[in-house]
């Protein structure tokens, strides 16, 4: 267990690296943020990723400034919620389905709040950023996934950590 959090919070720390390494975009939260909670979601599970996800924006906003303010909690937990379905495809043998899924959930589903808070014209003005962030996320995830569970062992890509 023990081993479980200490990969959790490495992995929280790599968010904030990721983090500081933005995509150009209307606000300052779009970033290299989303990788290490798939990381965490494939290698450790849901519940894991989840709470890398959700740490993960809070961290990237922080960074940015907060400029959606306390409307960040709720990307959190969207963020936390898209890792969480990550992994149950993922962990079902269904990669590409978990891939398509995560990128048109934080595409397209997760800033849907901020069409009615604050209009159609913002929630337009996200779109490109966000698909270009969660694609390059994606991408990093799928590359280094496979690597990391040949070279931690299959143990670890079924939630048992045993390093």
């Amino acid at each position: 267990m023990s081993k479980k959090i200490t990969l959790t919070s490495l992995l929280i720390a790599l968010t904030v690296v990721g983090a500081t390494i933005k995509v150009p975009a209307i606000i300052g939260s779009v970033a290299f943020d989303s990788f290490p909670a798939l990381l965490a979601a494939a290698l450790l599970g849901g519940p894991a990723g989840a709470v890398v996800a959700g740490m993960g924006h809070l961290l990237s906003a922080l960074m940015g400034g907060f400029p959606l303010g306390a409307l960040h909690g709720l990307v959190a937990i969207e963020m936390a919620l898209l890792a969480f379905i990550f992994s149950f495809f993922y962990s079902s043998g269904r990669s590409w389905v978990a891939a398509i899924l995560f990128v048109l959930g934080n595409t397209f589903a997760a800033p849907l709040p901020f069409l009615f808070i604050m209009g159609e014209a913002f929630y337009l003005a996200l779109l490109p950023s966000l698909f270009v962030g969660s694609l390059l996320n994606m991408a990093i995830a799928l590359v280094a996934i496979p690597r990391l569970i040949s070279i931690l062992g299959p143990r670890l890509s079924e939630g048992k950590v045993n390093l």
